[in-house]
């Protein structure tokens, strides 16, 4: 039987690209919520599994500063909240799963749950939660008043920032503990509602998620970090994972996401790894790219090396742009995911990741040609990584619409797409119908109420 690939489409809660765009500075914008209802109704309407923002507090920064470039090219730094978006998002479907990001490092577990319980009822059980330690976790850190907290120690912090919202989830309410008996005037049975009692080493809490249980429960646990402590996270707590890569570098990554599964009790389907690209159809594969390549020339290296600081902080344009990243520079506490996958023997110049930075940004090469190449190429990935579907960036405004209208049904006509959504809710569309809640085999699970709370 053929693998059915989940499909989820990306799209960051920031400003569009299209006001570079000499007569069309007046297009709808990020902030006009038309713009946003009208792309998640051509999600839905296309069979689309997911619609996900990415989000960040954080923005561009070296040496405790803006770097200009970030403000006046819009590099990584305008946005909305995401949250709010996809309540109203919410109103307007009825199947499309919503997923966005919300940092460790921001957000405390009592609020953090309430917000994705909340969405949850909502939506009738179609969200999930993209857990990050954070972007630009320089500027998050001054923006907020607190110091930079090291890289594995972020990921520990997250790890136990999971579990509380996972005993708040969970643990709370007993599954008929919500009575409504109007009658006799009983709201909940207090004997099935329970107070939480964590004494951590970054968190401690006593107390009770009050908003009644929602359909799934806990939201999909989504992960985007692929650094070693990313991964482990990610094995140990996600159900789906976000990958960029090369096809050998994301078989190793998924290899061993899915070996750490295995090892957490979980077993190695328990996570869907999906890879996240960049696609750009065209009628030719010349077309497609002499596009992509027009794109790349409008962005500088200096863009670049603002993207790359957005992610890193690091300077790159401060190195010797023909050697490797020093060792020095590679060793600080911002994210690792994308300093990582330009180490180790083979390792790339400055001048090198500049140019991948230019061509690529954060995500590996481009599919790019006819409907029926970039359906080649996709299944090819898929073959050579494991992988279980795709997150998919359109390169330009209106890239959905090709996607949707010319890849989509030719992805579904080899039978690499379902026909329709599995389920009501966005468990279900990824596990298939009758996967509501987290499985018996996910720690979450050892939380709920009739368990130990403590």
């Amino acid at each position: 039987m053929t693998k059915k690939l989940a499909i989820g489409m990306f799209q960051g809660g920031g400003v569009r690209q299209s006001w570079k765009i000499a007569g069309r500075e007046n297009d709808p914008n990020f902030t006009d919520l038309g713009y946003w209802i009208d792309l998640a109704k051509k999600c839905e309407a296309a069979g689309v599994d997911f619609l996900f923002f990415a989000d960040s507090y954080g923005y561009p920064t070296l040496h405790g500063e803006i770097v200009p470039t970030a403000v006046e090219r819009n590099v990584q730094f305008s946005t909305v909240d995401p949250h709010t978006l996809i309540a109203a998002l919410a109103a307007v479907t009825t199947k499309l799963g919503l997923v966005t990001t919300t940092s460790t490092m921001v957000e405390a577990p009592p609020a953090l749950t309430r917000q994705y319980r909340s969405l949850d009822h909502f939506s009738a059980g179609r969200v999930g939660w993209n857990i990050v330690t954070g972007s630009a976790q320089a500027a998050s850190a001054m923006l907020f008043g607190e110091d930079l907290m090291p890289h594995d120690e972020r990921y520990a912090k997250a790890a136990e920032h999971v579990e509380l919202s996972l005993k708040f989830w969970e643990g709370c309410w007993e599954p008929d503990a919500l009575v409504r008996d109007g009658a006799n005037g009983v709201w909940a049975d207090p004997a099935k509602v329970h107070e939480i009692v964590h004494d951590g080493t970054y968190f401690k809490a006593k107390g009770v998620l009050v908003t009644p249980p929602s359909p799934q429960v806990t939201p999909v646990l989504f992960q985007a970090g692929a650094s070693s402590a990313g991964r482990a996270l990610a094995a140990r707590y996600a159900e789906a994972v976000f990958l960029a890569a090369e096809s050998k570098a994301l078989a190793a990554q998924i290899a061993d996401i899915r070996r750490l599964a295995v090892e957490n009790g979980r077993g190695a389907d328990a996570v869907k790894c999906l890879i996240a690209g960049t696609f750009r159809v065209a009628d030719s594969r010349a077309q497609a790219e002499a596009e992509h390549q027009a794109i790349i020339d409008r962005i500088s290296l200096e863009h670049a090396a603002t993207l790359y600081a957005y992610f890193t902080g690091i300077d790159l344009l401060s190195l010797d742009l023909d050697k490797p990243i020093p060792e020095s520079a590679a060793n600080g506490d911002n994210g690792r995911t994308n300093i990582e996958r330009f180490l180790g023997p083979d390792a790339p110049t400055v001048r090198e990741v500049l140019e991948e930075f230019r061509a690529n940004g954060v995500m590996g090469k481009p599919f790019l040609g006819t409907p029926e190449e970039i359906a080649d190429q996709a299944e090819a990935m898929i073959e050579e990584t494991g992988a279980d579907g795709f997150l998919v960036q359109p390169e330009f405004d209106g890239g959905h619409d090709l996607f949707f209208g010319r890849v989509m049904p030719e992805l579904r006509r080899r039978g690499l797409l379902k026909d329709e959504l599995e389920g009501a809710t966005l468990r279900e569309h990824l596990f298939g119908e009758g996967s509501v809640l987290l499985p018996e085999s996910h720690p979450g699970a050892g939380f709920r109420a009739a368990n130990a709370l403590v």
